[in-house]
């Protein structure tokens, strides 16, 4: 078991296995973002290497992110390690679903438990908006198949105010009515070149409780207010899905947080919001053994801050959210 210096168990990883995306958020990217070189990226031995490394220091699950993970060639067997990895309970993933159509079955085969669909519109038009390019269509032909194929759905809704804060919002709440999936609605937060038009934007929970509630009728607490991960669940009567709320900004949940997170050049990066970071890649790439490895993950995760620091003003700007994973 891995504890920080607060004595929090830490044991869930987040690796961000490309930086690269086939989709051009408008609060995520520019549309003419450029990426990393592929060799300065985490090749897959280095990558199933450390997975056994974070399965040796006591982590339980892993989810793998980007950019979009989908992106990646060796993603079938970078899970298929992952579920055979001594110790890990649960292999989760965070994708756009442009992709997933195709990949539902053999992410499935690999042992893939759950995938989180990011999804912020099920307008054609207003996806192809804040997407830049995309097709909503493809995104739900995706969620189906993988649902088909027994991995378990949630649904990431970023919230934008003047793009899909009212309507939007709407029917994909409406969504826990019809379908057994958890659909979590995240509040924007500032990173990197981008942070300004971020905090501009962001909607509050207790904003977006109002308008799903003015509309679609009260929301029950769930769990006595337990957090999903990072989500804090509700429940609209009768409704055999849930709908979560992930409050970074207005409701900081860093007392209970268990992550860490390696970005795509293999730096383990404590907090989201803090631009922390020790590199393990450049480490293992100077021939590092893996006690070495092993002891400079634990000292820094010891080092996990407390939380972020956006209530003074600080606010993370060495990267953006997909040089990261989320």
């Amino acid at each position: 078991m891995t504890s920080d210096q607060f004595g929090r168990r830490i044991h869930y990883l987040r690796i961000s296995l490309t930086d690269m995306c086939n989709l051009r958020c408008v609060y995520c990217m520019p549309e003419n973002m450029t990426f990393r070189p592929a060799p300065e990226l985490m090749q897959t031995a280095e990558v199933t290497r450390l997975v056994d490394l974070f399965g040796v220091l006591g982590f339980t699950k892993i989810r793998l992110t980007g950019g979009e993970p989908t992106l990646r060639e060796d993603l079938v067997p970078i899970i298929r390690h992952i579920r055979n990895t001594p110790g890990v309970e649960t292999v989760a993933m965070t994708t756009n679903g442009i992709q997933l159509r195709e990949l539902a079955a053999p992410l499935a085969d690999a042992g893939l438990d759950r995938v989180n669909v990011s999804i912020d519109t099920l307008d054609p038009d207003r996806f192809r908006q804040m997407t830049r390019w995309g097709r909503v269509e493809d995104v739900r032909a995706g969620i189906r198949e993988a649902e088909a194929k027994g991995i378990e759905i949630k649904l990431n809704v970023v919230v934008v105010r003047g793009f899909n804060d009212t309507k939007d919002v709407l029917e994909l709440a409406g969504l826990s009515r019809t379908h057994p999936w958890q659909i979590r609605f995240i509040e924007l937060m500032p990173f990197g070149s981008v942070a300004t038009f971020q905090k501009e934007h962001t909607v509050s929970e207790k904003e977006l409780r109002t308008t799903i509630e003015s509309s679609l009728g009260p929301l029950a607490l769930q769990d006595e207010g337990r957090l999903d991960g990072e989500a804090r669940i509700f429940r609209l009567n009768d409704a055999p899905g849930t709908i979560g709320f992930i409050s970074s900004v207005t409701a900081p949940f860093c007392a209970g947080c268990t992550r860490v997170r390696l970005t795509p050049d293999g730096k383990l990066r404590l907090c989201l919001l803090r631009d922390n970071e020790f590199d393990l890649l450049s480490m293992m790439r100077e021939g590092a053994a893996d006690s070495e490895v092993l002891d400079a993950a634990a000292r820094a995760i010891y080092r996990k801050p407390w939380g972020h620091g956006l209530a003074q003003n600080l606010y993370p700007k060495q990267r953006v959210m997909s040089e990261i994973g989320g």
